[in-house]
């Protein structure tokens, strides 16, 4: 499991700012995964996301549907319809540097300009894109050409729903503390960020596991998001080592303090947080299992 991990199961709003959903006629069927939280007579039910979207996620099912309509309060990690301003504040803070990707070698950037010209990304338009960045925008223009948006993230659905209803929408994380965390890597690490992404999408690894990821949230496959997550973690890349303990291993504790403060004060409240960080070793539903409180996994 290589840095595409980063874009589907982890908050890069930035990239997702399109325009609404029209849902799909077939039937609603499960998707992602589906957790019930209980403490001190309060009830929080735990949704795992997906970063991009197809048209065929939506719509959702009714049980889902049903639980975001009653709830009083829906968390997202972040809120793509917060501050706009308060997100191209943290992009340009940690994401632009005047010495852009420029530390590349001559070989490196032939390749990656082949890459710019396949996606119709002019090169003077991420000039000063930090390599982090840059690796991310590759990965969501991959993801793209492979019927995979952005812009038809679950985060972003859910967030028009709440938003449209007048319902109460709370973030758990932020976009700037988010990207901080990209920023820790050296300049060196980042450049060793964006080869590894540029090389995973020239050996096709990216668009497969586009279609194994997506697939395995859209059927609610418990034992294909298992599988995913135990790739994350053997994961011995230097982008899959940063994804599993600065992404998830370090981000885990403090979602998991998110859904006990929620849970503490709201009933009936729902959480939508990426799927990956449901799953797997040291995942939000065991740390709270191990604060004492109860947490059935309904699908």
């Amino acid at each position: 499991m290589r840095r595409q991990i980063i874009v589907l199961f982890c908050s890069l709003f930035f990239f997702a700012l399109g325009p609404g959903w029209a849902a799909d006629d077939a039937p609603a069927q499960n998707h992602g995964a589906l957790f019930k939280v209980q403490q001190g007579g309060h009830t929080l039910y735990l949704f795992g996301t997906i970063h991009v979207g197809a048209k065929d996620f939506y719509p959702l099912e009714p049980r889902v549907s049903g639980l975001l309509k009653n709830a009083p309060v829906l968390a997202l990690e972040i809120d793509p319809l917060a501050d706009p301003q308060k997100l191209a504040r943290a992009v340009q803070q940690h994401g632009i540097s005047p010495k852009g990707w420029s530390g590349l070698s001559r070989d490196w950037r032939q390749r990656l300009e082949a890459l710019l010209r396949q996606y119709n990304i002019e090169p003077g338009a991420v000039a000063t894109m930090k390599p982090w960045l840059l690796a991310s925008l590759l990965t969501v223009s991959e993801f793209a050409a492979q019927g995979y948006d952005a812009s038809l993230a679950v985060d972003g659905y859910l967030s028009r729903q709440a938003h449209s209803a007048g319902q109460k929408v709370v973030e758990l994380e932020s976009a700037e503390s988010q990207m901080a965390l990209f920023d820790q890597m050296t300049a060196a690490e980042q450049l060793i960020f964006l080869e590894e992404a540029i090389a995973g999408i020239e050996d096709k690894e990216q668009a497969t596991q586009a279609r194994e990821i997506a697939d395995a949230w859209r059927k609610a496959d418990i034992k294909g998001l298992d599988a995913l997550a135990l790739k994350a973690e053997q994961d011995d890349t230097f982008s899959g080592r940063f994804v599993q303990k600065v992404l998830l291993d370090g981000r885990n504790p403090g979602l998991a303090d998110g859904m006990v403060k929620l849970l503490a004060r709201e009933n009936n409240g729902v959480a939508a947080i990426g799927v990956l960080h449901l799953v797997g070793k040291g995942s939000v539903p065991e740390l709270l299992r191990k604060r004492g409180l109860k947490v059935e996994r309904i699908y």
